[in-house]
């Protein structure tokens, strides 16, 4: 039997992690509902940082460790360059209105675009994400 198994968050790699945090709760319009400083003997962007969208929203906990030796991913995807590891998917109601929200947010739309009714944005260290059309 299949024991109970299910995903409740998605952990990012940052150079900043607390800054990135603070992006994607202003995106998503959450709070950064925990952070932890440096660790002594580390710089100071060294820490930690979670948003934990309320239950009644729904969605996974993001959180943001710090990586030393962070580079960001290359979209789309080349050979020899630092590939992507994971990406996040964000329904909304309105693509246009969206992706002007994400960049007053602090994102960048991607240069390259896939699809259609899909635009590719990417936070302010690299990290493409995809906002969508639910309707």
């Amino acid at each position: 039997m299949r024991p109970s198994l299910r995903v409740t968050s998605v952990s990012i790699a940052a150079p900043d992690p607390r800054a990135l945090a603070a992006f994607y709760g202003r995106l998503l319009g959450l709070a950064v509902t925990t952070t932890e400083p440096p660790r002594a003997g580390f710089p100071p962007e060294d820490g930690w940082a979670q948003i934990r969208p309320p239950s009644t929203v729904g969605g996974p906990t993001l959180n943001f460790e710090y990586e030393s030796g962070y580079v960001a991913p290359t979209w789309p995807s080349a050979p020899g360059r630092q590939q992507i590891q994971v990406h996040l998917d964000i329904a909304v109601d309105d693509v246009d209105a969206a992706v002007e929200w994400a960049r007053k947010a602090g994102a960048t739309l991607a240069e390259f675009q896939p699809q259609e009714h899909v635009r590719v944005m990417l936070d302010p260290v690299g990290h493409p994400f995809c906002l969508f059309a639910t309707r």
